[in-house]
């Protein structure tokens, strides 16, 4: 006689083990870095070009956050786990603000498209905040910037809420205003202040507000 056949139960699966945030480091550090131009945001690289590790003499540091090699501006780095992801996630919409030279005259509606976030191709961008400004006194960019004679130059402030691969030069470019050259000036609260290129500094770790 046959056994009647024992009803299937899915098994479940099985629950993976909850993973604890790493305890804050005993000496947590933060450092602000002007990067300059031409400096890869890491400490090493099978090319021989140039890295944080021709600037930075702090063990244990790593970047929070990238800028790509053709840009400048404020960098931080740190020792805490906790504080580089409270810094580079995304869902906290840490402000980052740069200058950026562009190529031509913005006209209003150039500017508004700006604002209210241009689509690239992985999809729409935040809404950003964008103004025209003044010439800044920055260092000069080694090598400097290339020119066309027969078109002017203008510099924007651009603030953005997001941190995807080239944003600002994608944005810009996007609304036919070439980046050529570009600065980040400030991270939430903390600012370039008077870092010159190359230059680092101590900060007080801090949660970002």
């Amino acid at each position: 006689m046959r056994k009647p056949k024992q009803p299937y139960l899915a098994k479940r699966p099985l629950a993976k083990p909850r993973r604890e945030p790493a305890a804050p480091p005993a000496n947590p550090r933060l450092i602000a870095f002007n990067k300059p131009f031409n400096v890869l945001t890491q400490f090493t690289d099978g090319q021989d070009r140039a890295t944080l590790k021709d600037y930075i003499e702090a063990a244990g540091v790593y970047p929070a956050g990238r800028l790509d090699r053709d840009s400048e501006g404020l960098l931080l780095l740190t020792n805490d786990g906790r504080l580089q992801a409270r810094i580079t996630d995304p869902k906290h919409k840490l402000a980052k603000t740069y200058w950026a030279q562009v190529e031509g005259t913005p006209s209003e509606e150039q500017l508004e498209n700006l604002r209210k976030g241009p689509v690239l191709n992985d999809g729409p961008t935040r809404p950003a905040d964008v103004s025209v400004i003044a010439e800044p006194d920055l260092w000069p960019r080694d090598p400097p910037v290339r020119f066309r004679q027969s078109i002017p130059t203008s510099w924007l402030e651009i603030t953005i809420r997001e941190g995807r691969n080239r944003q600002v030069r994608r944005m810009t470019a996007a609304v036919g205003l070439p980046t050529l050259r570009l600065v980040r000036v400030s991270i939430g609260d903390w600012t370039l202040d008077d870092l010159q290129p190359g230059q680092w500094r101590e900060l007080a770790p801090r949660t970002p507000g």
